[in-house]
């Protein structure tokens, strides 16, 4: 997921650094917003999951801090093995998707601008 994302990231930033005349900027705002919904339920998978490993984490510490069994250890740290992992994978979902709604707003704004100089256009050829 790591590697479709950073390209799909890499791909639409080129696009938009760009900026060609004759790019259809609606069609690359609705294949965005379903990119962005695509990677919203990936990010709340992946946060749900992150959650109950963190959750599951502290219930088997709490259990071993209050029964002092030695056998919750190495279950503890396979928990704290496979939490690490998660967090930070949440952490690059976090950040992708705060940066697609910027390359939202930027698509949004060359969106408006390029029907507002479609409209100057056409009150220029009425005239």
């Amino acid at each position: 997921m790591r590697a479709y994302l950073t390209a799909y990231l890499t791909e639409l930033d080129a696009l938009l650094d760009a900026d060609a005349p004759d790019t259809d900027y609606d069609a690359v705002m609705r294949r965005h917003l379903h990119m962005i919904g695509f990677m919203q339920h990936e990010r709340l998978i992946h946060f749900l999951v992150t959650m109950l490993f963190a959750i599951g984490f502290f219930l088997v510490m709490g259990f071993f801090l209050m029964t002092e069994q030695i056998m919750l250890v190495p279950l503890m740290l396979l928990i704290l093995v496979l939490l690490v992992p998660y967090i930070m994978h949440y952490y690059f979902l976090e950040n992708s998707v705060q940066k697609m709604y910027h390359q939202y707003d930027e698509i949004n704004s060359r969106t408006a601008r390029g029907a507002a100089a479609a409209e100057a256009g056409e009150a220029k050829g009425r005239e």
